[in-house]
């Protein structure tokens, strides 16, 4: 038995059969058991790639898209971006690598609740305390007189468990962190709908539905099943309060309708992995495996605008760095060196990050505040 079994098992001997998110939420985030507590994490060390872990290209283009956000904002000098569930940091560090216009003005802020991630940050990127990197007052002399204030020169990275309150407008970045937040579950039963809870049948977790008046919920055949959301639609609301006025929400994941999942097996839209690969049923060796659940763009509101990651890309300048890396490339292979295979790469690179059966697949909800 794991331990993060064990938090469960004793959850339900104390209260009877508990909800299926807060197993979710044991199995990925107790801070003794949980799957992230423990090591798991993204990379090709990990038990999964995302976008940023393919290669630099996915933060080049991320980091094209905030100069563009930075410059329509009249070119602040102070910039803060907020990068929730940042995982080992790979995103930030390829950011941070493409040195972006907006370097000087960006104050970049790594939100991720995982402690063992969160100790990586300080091993990969140089960081700041967050008050220093936020401080605001205007020096003044001896006189009291005061004296224009100059804004440290960026950018300023800083890394916190939580997310942070700051004055906006705040760019937040969320990368596959909605998919990972925990969700529960309602089926179709002959009755009605019924939600999903986890109980002890025969000394084994087992599934046990209870009867609830549910919402909002779409047509669907008797054995359908959908997620509900909580966590992510909370999410979704504090993102935007940080956004503030002028901010914006910008969310990489793999979603789709509630119609969508209600009309396929629940097995497809909730995976779980380790080591790269597929892991077992949701509720074997609670804490070894992620957990994770397509989104339903739907149950979020108010309701984003959404593209594919491959048009994302495309519009915030992928052609333009691919093409600039294929005439690398034609131009240094005879020679192939460090600089001729990173171009080479790049193209690589892209060709993943497009693919349409696959990352390209992914979806970009964003919010402007």
């Amino acid at each position: 038995m794991t331990p993060a079994e064990a938090r469960v098992r004793a959850e339900i001997a104390r209260r009877g059969p508990i909800l299926f998110e807060e197993v979710v939420e044991i199995a990925l985030y107790d801070p003794v058991g949980g799957f992230y507590a423990t090591g798991g994490a993204a990379g090709r060390r990990g038990d999964f790639l995302t976008s940023p872990e393919v290669g630099p290209l996915f933060g080049a283009v991320v980091a094209a898209a905030l100069d563009r956000w930075w410059a329509e904002a009249a070119c602040p000098s102070r910039f803060a971006v907020v990068e929730a569930g940042a995982g080992t940091g790979a995103l930030a560090r390829s950011i941070l690598a493409a040195q972006p216009a907006c370097s000087a003005a960006l104050r970049y802020v790594l939100v991720e609740r995982s402690d063992i991630q969160r100790l990586g940050h300080a091993r990969h990127l140089a960081l700041e305390d967050p008050a220093a990197a936020f401080a605001s007052a205007p020096a003044a002399d001896e006189d009291h007189h005061d004296i224009a204030a100059f804004p440290p020169v960026g950018p300023i990275v800083v890394s916190m468990a939580d997310l942070p309150r700051l004055p906006g407008p705040v760019i937040v970045l969320a990368n596959e962190l909605l998919d990972n937040l925990p969700f529960g579950l309602t089926e179709r039963t002959s009755d009605g709908w019924a939600e999903v809870r986890v109980g002890i049948t025969d000394d084994r977790l087992a599934e046990v539905l209870v009867p609830v008046v549910a919402g909002a919920l779409p047509e669907a055949r008797v054995g359908a099943r959908v997620p509900t959301f909580r966590a992510a639609a909370r999410w979704v609301r504090e993102a935007r309060e940080l956004a503030g006025s002028g901010g914006r929400v910008v969310a990489f994941d793999y979603a789709s309708t509630l119609g969508g999942l209600a009309a396929r097996p629940w097995t497809e839209w909730v995976r779980t992995y380790r080591q790269h690969a597929r892991g077992g049923a949701p509720l074997e060796g609670l804490g070894t495996q992620d957990i994770t659940c397509e989104v339903p763009i739907d149950a979020l509101t108010p309701s984003p605008v959404v593209s594919t990651q491959a048009e994302w890309l495309e519009r915030n300048g992928l052609d333009d760095l691919v093409a600039e890396a294929r005439s690398l490339w034609q131009e240094r292979a005879a020679i192939g060196d460090l600089a001729a295979l990173r171009a080479r790469s790049r193209v690589s690179e892209a060709l993943a990050l497009v693919d349409p059966t696959g990352l390209g697949a992914f979806r970009v909800l964003e919010w402007q505040t």
